[in-house]
Order: C-alpha cells, then sequence, then structure tokens
C-alpha cells in the first residue's frame, strides 16, 4: 500500500477504529526508535567481552535492519521502514547530532590544543597529510572503477575521500583509551592532543567539502562565497559570541534557579539558531552547532550544567538514530564482483598504511619508541562520527553513490574494530599488580629501628561527599610528631567508565591541573579550601599531595587502584566504604551500589599492602564532636580497639600515626582471659606486647585502657565505641584470640569485608554516630 506523505497524519485513530498505526508518523517513530534501540544495545552487549565502542554496534544495528540484512525481506521494510518515514527518522536523528556535536564543541578545549606541544601537532599532522595524499590515487581509481563516479567533480570527491582516510574521531579514540587503561598514559595523551587537533582540521576540511559540493551545478565563484561566509561565521562566534557565553556562564552560576533555567534555555536556542545559519549560508548545520560549542567556557560549573541537561537524552536515545540510519543507507549488496570488493581491500589498506604510517614515522622521529610508536599509529587510525558525517552529506550531495558510500562506511567499521584488538596486540595495557615480593606495611616490629623515609598512602574517592572527610583524616595523619616519617599521600577520584564521553573528556582536560578538578565537583564545598589546605602542608613539609583520576569500568577498576599503589610503593590503600552519608552531619547512609563493593574486596584480596576501608559518617566535622571537655585544642578524638594479631597491630600503628595534641588517641585493649595459647599464638602475643610497650614508650600523649571482654563480644565493642564518643574508630578486620574467633565466626554479617567487629560498628542499627577505619594488612598468595 503506496502513502502519500503530504497526507500523512500524526498520529492514529487507534486499532479498535481499524487504523493501522504503522501508518502513521509518531507510532511508526516510536516502533522505529525501539528497534533500533534494542538491535545496538543487544550487539554493543555481544561485543563487550571485545572491548568495542558502542559507535561499532549501532552502526552495525542499522546495516542488519537495513537493506543489506533485514531489509532484504521488501515487506519488513515496507513495514519498518517505509521510504516516506526516512525524512522523519533523520530529522529526528539529526536534531540529536546537532546537540551532540554541540558536546563535541563543548568538550574541546582550544587552550588544550595550544599546550599539547609541538610533538603532539606534529603528529596530527602528518596523520591528516599523508592519508590526504593517498587519497588523490585513491580517488583516481574510484572514479574510473565505480560507475557514475566519473560524473562527479574530481576536487569535490576527492575533499570527501580524502577527509574520511584522514580524520581521527575523538569521542570514539577517547573511549578506546580509556576502555584500554591507556589514557592516562604518554601514549594516550600523545593520542589524545592529537587527536584533539585532528578533529579540528577535520571540521575545517568538512566545511570545504560542503561548501565544493554546493558547486556542481552553480558557479565556482558559490563555493568560494560559502567559504568566506563560513570564515566570517567562525569569526563572529568567537570574537563577539564567546565573550557574551562568558558573562552568561558568569551569570548563571547566581542561586536563583529561575534566572539560571533562562539562561540555560538561552544557550539551546543559540544551538539551533547557529546551526540554522550555517545551514543558511550552505555549510551543514552541524557545523554552526560545532563553533558554538567552543565558545561555551569550558570547566565551570555552567559547562557542567548543560552537560547534565543535554547528554543522556542525545547520547542514549537520538544520536543511535543517526548511527543507525546510517546503517540503514548502507547496502553491502552494491558491492558486487570481485573487482569491488577488491576495491575495499584497496581502501582499508590505503587508509591503515597512511595513517599509521604517517603517525608512526613522525613519532619515531619526536624519539617516541617504538611500540609506543606504532600503537599510537594505530590509535590515530580509529574512525567514527566525523567520518560517517562526511559520508552522510556526501551522499546527499550526490557526490558519492550507494556502492561507494557503502565501501567507505565498511572501511570505518573495519578501521575502528581493529583498533583495540592491535592496539592490545602491539602495547598491552594490562599491568602487573603483583610485582613486589613482599609487603611494606606500616608497621613491622622486627625492624623497628629502621626509619622509613616517607610513609605512602593511596586515598580513593568517589566523588565531593568524600573529600571534606579525608581531608579531615589527611590532616590528623600529617601533623604527627617529628619522629614520624612525613607523610606522601597520593589522592585517586575513581570515576566508573560508562557510555558517556563527557567524564572521560572532562578527566582528560582537567588531569594536568590536579585538584582544581576536585574543587568543581565540590558543592558546598569552598572551591578554595581544598588547594589552600594542601598548600598549607606543603609548605610546613609535612605533607605531599599528588592527584591521578582512574576511568574504568567498575569490574577492572582494582586494577588501576593496585597498579599505583605498586607504582607509587605506597604502605596502605585508604577505600571508600560503599556506604556513604548524603550530606554532613545526616545519620543515614547512601548505598553506592554493589559494583562498588566489589571494587573493595577485589583490592582487599589482591593487594599486596596494607588496605583500609573508611566509612565516613563525617569524620572531624561533626559540631557536637568537636566540643572537647578537657581542651579546646583537641579538635577530634580517636579511639583505637586493639584485641591483639597482625590487623590490629596496624591498626594501632596507625592510631599511634594520628596522636599528636590536637587530636586525642585513645587505645582501648581488649582482653580475653579464657582459652590457652598454642605456639603461634604465644609468638603472636608476645608481638603483641612489644607493640603495645614500643606504643607506651614513644607515645606518652596517647590514652591506653584496658578492657576484660564479658558476654558478646559485638555487643561489648559496640558499647566501648558509644562510650568513646569519639570521632572516629580504628580496628583490624580480623581478631586474632581464639574465644573472640569462635564467638563471632557463627555472627551473620552484612558486610563480610569490613570484618566481624567492623560490621557491627558499621551497622546502622547500634545508632554509632563515628566514623570507622578498618584496616586489613596484606593477605599471603599461596
Amino acid at each position: 500500500m503506496e502513502l502519500n506523505i503530504t497526507t500523512m497524519s500524526t498520529s492514529s485513530d487507534g486499532a479498535w477504529q481499524g487504523d493501522n498505526p504503522l501508518h502513521h508518523a509518531f507510532p511508526l517513530l516510536i516502533v522505529q526508535t525501539t528497534l533500533i534501540l534494542f538491535v545496538s544495545r543487544l550487539l554493543a552487549l555481544l561485543l563487550k567481552p571485545l572491548r568495542q565502542p558502542k559507535v561499532i554496534a549501532e552502526i552495525l544495528g542499522g546495516i542488519l535492519l537495513g537493506p543489506s540484512a533485514l531489509g532484504r525481506n521488501k515487506h519488513f521494510l515496507q513495514i519498518i521502514f517505509p521510504s516516506w518515514s526516512t525524512p522523519i527518522l533523520e530529522s529526528v536523528a539529526s536534531i540529536g547530532l546537532l546537540f551532540y556535536l554541540f558536546l563535541v564543541g563543548l568538550e574541546l578545549d582550544l587552550s588544550s590544543i595550544r599546550r599539547s606541544g609541538r610533538k603532539a601537532i606534529t603528529i596530527a599532522i602528518a596523520g591528516i597529510s599523508l592519508p590526504f595524499l593517498f587519497g588523490v590515487g585513491v580517488t583516481f581509481l574510484m572514479r574510473k572503477a565505480i560507475h557514475g563516479e566519473n560524473k562527479v567533480g574530481y576536487a569535490q570527491c576527492l575533499v570527501f575521500i580524502g577527509v574520511a582516510l584522514s580524520v581521527t574521531a575523538f569521542p570514539v579514540l577517547a573511549r578506546i583509551l580509556a576502555e584500554l587503561k591507556l589514557l592516562t598514559t604518554r601514549v594516550g595523551e600523545t593520542a589524545m592532543a592529537a587527536a584533539a587537533f585532528n578533529d579540528v582540521a577535520a571540521w575545517i576540511l568538512l566545511a570545504l567539502a560542503v561548501a565544493l559540493a554546493g558547486g556542481n551545478h552553480k558557479s565556482p565563484l558559490v563555493s568560494l562565497w560559502v567559504l568566506i561566509s563560513g570564515v566570517a561565521f567562525v569569526a563572529f562566534q568567537l570574537t563577539l559570541v564567546r565573550p557574551f557565553m562568558n558573562w552568561v556562564a558568569k551569570r548563571s552560576s547566581s542561586n536563583d534557579g529561575l534566572v539560571d533555567e533562562a539562561y540555560i534555555c538561552l544557550t539551546l536556542a543559540g544551538v539551533m539558531i547557529s546551526g540554522f545559519t550555517t545551514d543558511l549560508i550552505g555549510v551543514h548545520a552541524i557545523f554552526g552547532a560545532f563553533v558554538f560549542g567552543l565558545t561555551v567556557p569550558k570547566g565551570g560549573e555552567f559547562e557542567a550544567k548543560l552537560t547534565k541537561r543535554i547528554e543522556d537524552f542525545v547520547s542514549g536515545l537520538l544520536l543511535p538514530l543517526y548511527f543507525a540510519s546510517s546503517g540503514l543507507r548502507t547496502d553491502v549488496a552494491k558491492i558486487q564482483g570481485v573487482k569491488a570488493w577488491g576495491l575495499l581491500a584497496l581502501v582499508i589498506s590505503v587508509s591503515c598504511t597512511g595513517k599509521i604510517l604517517g603517525t608512526f614515522l613522525v613519532a619515531m622521529l619526536c624519539k617516541i619508541p617504538v611500540r609506543e610508536s606504532l600503537a599510537l599509529g594505530v590509535l590515530m587510525n580509529t574512525k567514527g562520527l566525523v567520518e560517517l558525517i562526511v559520508l552522510n552529506i556526501g551522499k546527499e550531495k550526490k557526490i558519492l553513490n550507494d556502492e561507494m558510500f557503502a565501501i567507505l562506511v565498511l572501511m570505518a567499521l573495519f578501521t575502528t574494530f581493529m583498533t583495540t584488538p592491535a592496539v592490545m596486540a602491539i602495547y598491552n595495557p594490562s599491568r602487573d599488580v603483583i610485582a613486589s615480593p613482599t609487603p611494606r606495611l606500616l608497621h613491622s616490629p622486627t625492624k623497628s629501628s629502621k626509619k622509613q623515609k616517607d610513609l605512602r598512602i593511596l586515598a580513593c574517592i568517589h566523588g565531593p561527599g568524600s573529600v571534606p572527610s579525608l581531608i579531615n583524616l589527611i590532616e590528623s595523619t600529617g601533623t604527627a610528631s617529628e619522629n614520624s616519617p612525613p607523610l606522601k599521600v597520593y589522592v585517586m577520584h575513581l570515576v566508573e567508565l560508562t557510555d558517556r564521553s563527557s567524564s572521560i573528556m572532562m578527566v582528560h582536560r582537567v588531569r594536568k591541573n590536579g585538584f582544581p578538578f576536585i574543587n568543581r565537583l565540590c558543592q558546598g564545598v569552598s572551591q578554595d579550601q581544598i588547594p589552600a589546605a594542601f598548600e598549607a602542608y606543603g609548605r610546613v613539609g609535612q605533607v605531599t599531595i599528588r592527584h591521578t583520576t582512574a576511568i574504568s569500568a567498575l569490574s577492572t577498576m582494582h586494577q588501576d587502584i593496585l597498579h599505583v599503589a605498586e607504582e607509587k610503593r605506597v604502605s596502605i590503600i585508604i577505600l571508600p566504604f560503599n556506604r556513604q552519608c548524603r550530606t554532613e552531619g545526616e545519620e543515614t547512609m547512601e548505598n553506592l551500589g554493589h559494583d562498588w563493593r566489589g571494587v573493595n574486596q577485589r583490592v582487599l584480596s589482591s593487594a599486596n599492602c596494607s588496605v583500609a576501608l573508611f566509612v565516613d559518617r563525617g569524620f572531624g566535622g561533626r559540631p557536637e564532636r568537636r566540643a572537647a571537655p578537657s581542651s579546646a585544642a583537641i579538635s577530634k578524638r580517636v579511639c583505637v580497639l586493639f584485641e591483639g594479631g597482625p590487623d590490629d597491630r596496624e591498626a594501632l600503628e596507625f592510631g599511634r600515626r594520628l596522636a599528636h595534641p590536637s587530636v586525642m588517641v585513645t587505645v582501648v585493649r581488649c582482653i580475653q582471659v579464657e582459652g590457652i595459647d598454642s605456639l603461634e599464638q604465644s609468638h603472636e602475643r608476645e608481638v603483641d606486647e612489644a607493640a603495645v610497650a614500643e606504643l607506651k614508650r614513644y607515645n606518652e600523649s596517647v590514652e591506653y585502657i584496658e578492657k576484660v571482654m564479658a558476654g558478646n563480644v559485638a555487643e561489648t565493642v559496640v558499647s566501648i565505641a558509644r562510650s568513646t564518643e569519639c570521632d572516629l574508630v580504628i580496628v583490624g578486620k580480623e581478631q586474632h584470640h581464639p574465644a573472640m574467633v569462635a564467638e563471632l565466626a557463627h555472627q551473620q554479617l552484612e558486610h563480610a569485608e569490613l570484618g566481624a567487629i567492623g560490621d557491627a560498628l558499621a551497622s546502622s542499627s547500634h545508632g554509632i554516630l563515628s566514623s570507622i577505619l578498618v584496616i586489613q594488612t596484606p593477605r599471603s598468595k599461596k
């Protein structure tokens, strides 16, 4: 049944009235969108073990639904993707593309390209130039070999094919680098800097290609006017619109929600007006959205608000429609015969050779090692969004016919698909996280005379909620006695790798700036508080702070943590518990999810150093706890529960480190009178006594109390923690005394990673307001 689009209504009257919803625009769009999302997500799930970016699944989903596979059934194609629905689907997809390109411009910091250095820019230029030169020969062959292409102007065809061969997909590359854990390596940094420059060059070439494509049946002067108008548009945006957007960004920081909403709506309207303007000029609308994105100030609260409002809807719903529509346009059946498939192989070979060889040679001249140079070449060969846009515009402008379009889309798929396995084979990103043969403990009684040069701590944070308490803990640990080794803290911000690109871009852009990244995350925390505190520590020479960011899937996040711990030779890793206070001073705890709990469990089981789980209940931030009855100088109170064994000795040593005039430390030794010690237990008891004796000898300011354990162990420990009214309770994960172990073995644990005592203290049912630090020593690996 042929339908006339001019008489097509938006919605149907319903099946009960005999109306077919699929003959109306909106119900059919819903079915198409649902089907595309389902197929693309299913393919993404199947490709996940191969570490392939989502764009591969989305393009393959379109090809599968299009005339290459399911669309070969004409009945299916006429029902689900009739020809009259194509403009509607592509219009909705183009809206998503328009705002996605605005996000790309929003994420791309032009100043970072200037800071990237001559090396990255040189590599980027070589990676663009050589493939583009190879495109001269490829264009000549394709125009001769493919029927009908010789009718298109050589210059126009060359620009489209040259851009398709030479571009690097900046967002797709970022995702691959993060997936391979290369984002913060030298290879990753160089690749991202070169890709950023490549991205800007690609948009310039795209504007040139569109301008030339418009001159098919017009005077060549028209293309010149299009180019001049495009340059004038860019100049207008960067000279007049950018200062205006800086003013908007400053004004939007006001607490007035209505004003904030007005400025965001104004910005979104600016995206569409910019897109319309470039379309009016004769350059594609997406070019205007991209340039407008460049005018928005980077790294501020306004950028974060815009990204939050737009990204999920655009990237999760609308953009897959664009990639799928590219697949729907691709008819692999058009590639017929040995000559056509040979031409596909030639295009793939030339694309890979030009990009990889150009990047490799220049990287070698820049004195980058061979394997890194080769990996860099493969990474820069990643295709994606920009290339598909170029190809789709080329098809719309009749520059590329169906056969050439299919060949170039398949080339983009192949080059992107090969990136991850090729880089893993050339430059294996896997890290050996068990390189150290012996653990480096905070306390070792057998070597107590040998002083450490410094105490190194790796402290992990999830986000702004972890920062204030971590600052207080570092402050307490860093101002210890003069006999204590100086403190060096590595703060690692843990960012979950999802399908979003904005988190990757943001971390890449601010990674070199250190803690300002955390400043922007800290809502309700003074923007200057954190760096000012760390600067103060640095000036007095007691605390050295280094910041790093781990972007990874939660299933492999522990590898990043363990790698940094090994590389920096830290003594202890402090992990945030997977439950934390919603806001400072609240008793309710927010559960971050089971996956974050799994990260902690994997670190605990694999670490070669001590690991502490920090159950944060607003450490050092509760006014009622800061009221010190005995001394106004005491700002924090810490209680160490000590029964005996390696974990408790480690907790005792960490507590000793905290003891100084402004932190009152109380050590409560839990004594069990029952039971007969074995030889091993007798040795452990001797080591425990030595640790306590050393504590008394060197730390007279520590209050030492002995408590005989009677009755239920867990209840007794909870009672002790309540009676001390402290800000922080430190305890070892595993207990050593046989009577205590036997009693706690039957206890049902909600969080086994905290141990029996830690689980009892962390339970919300016991009403303990103190923060908890549960310490575990390295577990022997057989």
